[in-house]
């Protein structure tokens, strides 16, 4: 019982309260902005993976950096606001989890 209450626990701060009208409002823009720079990580993570040239991927990398900073940046503001919430883990499953995959390591090649 306690493991099904800890799971559907919201880890969450007090929630800003922001106009409820047809106009965006701050949450809604920060929102945005954040799902635009989600977006532009992974599309840069493919490019890093793909670029050929070491100069690009260079740039490319500096790129990536600055955009991930800005993304966790919008998550905490949103996070702080409480506009952002997530689920609490349940630590039984996430000892399985951990005793499944660590034992995953025996079958990787040595360095």
């Amino acid at each position: 019982m306690d493991s099904q209450k800890q799971q559907n626990q919201k880890v969450q701060n007090p929630e800003t309260q922001v106009p409820k009208t047809p106009q965006m409002n701050e949450r809604d823009f920060v929102n945005d902005v954040l799902s635009t720079e989600k977006y532009m990580t992974a599309s840069y993570s493919v490019a890093l993976n793909e670029a050929s040239n070491q100069a690009f991927y260079q740039d490319l990398a500096a790129i990536f950096k600055e955009t991930q900073d800005c993304q966790r940046n919008l998550y905490n503001l949103m996070f702080q606001k409480g506009w952002y919430s997530l689920e609490s883990a349940d630590l039984q499953k996430v000892q399985q989890s951990y005793q499944q995959f660590s034992g995953y390591t025996n079958q990787l090649p040595p360095h």
